[in-house]
């Protein structure tokens, strides 16, 4: 692998056109223009784009009049990018164009195969989005401190990397190089697989008595919270990275045959053993995700604090934590089924959370270890 992370260098100076206007290009759109970056917006739809004008966004592309745009940013779905790219090219001769379809291999095979002069094209994807979809969600702080990759191809110029990492270092985003293979790779492990578990998972909630699911806490909301995603997106995304997601799915099937097999049979000699295993394998797996701030992997001591349910409780103990001289690393907010109490579940340095307990048990917060 010859991926690795680096600063964005140098800065935009504009114009800037972004042609699609859903929550990524209208975020670009209100980041650049935070900065005094002149940004024109297109899109297909005139809702889209009126929206994304009317909250400041940008311009309309038309208001470009003959100027050309330094940089191109096609925010369009995966399933057309190629042929906005190969048009935007066309259009803009002096600009470099970028994409930011979330699959960058097909994409740049398709402008290979149609011969496309890819010296001023680099693919890129913004590692960051909402549950939300649409101009009207979009934010100008969605992308800092996110992952941003940026994928040049053999073609591509140094002028073009340059602004593809201006554009992301420009938005706050923490930028890093791959190729597009090793992209896809990569984004069908840690995006798209747990897209496809998660939706198969939700989906077998479908026929759930509510009287059973009115039993579930923060591990099922947790582990099916984004299978509230868009379908006809994701349909576009696993399609055009099929192969990639398919090649781990086979190693998924055999660990779901193993499992099978050991629970069918759950006291034969070495069946404990091998859930235990199971069980560790993804322990082992789950401590290589990096921590805080995206260093390495640490542990936290965790808590719970009990805090009525009414106004102001949650603020009024992060305050006394906060005077206490303790950080919270991480929070995660339960509500305790028929009673009218919140479970604040907080994570601290392991070497304060002793200290924590004791301060808050003496201001009188109900804590629970």
């Amino acid at each position: 692998m010859s991926a690795f992370r680096t600063h964005g260098r140098g800065h935009l100076n504009g114009p800037v056109a972004v042609i699609g206007t859903g929550l990524l290009g209208a975020s670009i759109g209100l980041g650049l223009r935070g900065r005094g970056v002149a940004v024109y917006l297109s899109d297909p739809s005139p809702t889209n784009q009126a929206v994304a004008v009317d909250i400041g966004a940008g311009l309309p592309l038309e208001a470009l009049g003959q100027e050309q745009p330094e940089l191109v940013v096609v925010a369009a779905p995966p399933d057309v990018t190629a042929d906005v790219v190969e048009r935007a090219l066309a259009d803009y001769p002096q600009a470099t164009v970028v994409d930011i379809a979330s699959v960058k291999a097909a994409v740049l095979d398709e402008l290979r195969r149609r011969g496309v002069d890819l010296t001023r094209y680099v693919g890129t994807h913004p590692m960051a989005g909402r549950e939300k979809s649409g101009p009207v969600a979009a934010r100008g702080e969605l992308f800092t401190s996110m992952p941003w990759v940026v994928c040049p191809s053999e073609e591509s110029s140094p002028g073009a990397l340059q602004a593809a990492r201006a554009l992301a270092g420009d938005l706050g985003a923490v930028v890093s190089q791959f190729t597009a293979d090793e992209h896809d790779e990569a984004v069908a492990l840690v995006s798209h697989l747990p897209q496809v578990m998660s939706s198969l998972l939700a989906s077998r909630l479908q026929g759930t008595p509510l009287h059973a699911l009115s039993l579930s806490g923060n591990g099922l909301r947790d582990v099916t919270r984004i299978a509230a995603s868009d379908p006809t997106l994701w349909v576009q995304i696993l399609g055009a990275n099929a192969e990639k997601v398919v090649g781990i799915l086979h190693g998924v099937r055999e660990d779901l045959n193993r499992l099978i097999g050991t629970l069918e049979e759950p006291t034969a000699p070495g069946a404990r053993l091998d859930l235990a295993q199971l069980i560790s394998e993804g322990n082992a797996g789950q401590a290589r995700i990096p921590g805080k701030h995206g260093g390495p992997p640490q542990a936290y001591s965790w808590l719970t604090v009990l805090v009525d349910d009414k106004p102001g409780q949650i603020a009024r103990l992060l305050t006394e934590i906060g005077e206490i001289g303790v950080n919270v690393e991480d929070l995660r907010l339960d509500h305790s089924s028929g009673q009218n109490v919140g479970m604040v579940e907080l994570s601290v340095l392991p070497s304060r959370h002793d200290l924590l307990i004791e301060a808050l048990n003496d201001r009188g917060w109900r804590v629970l270890q």
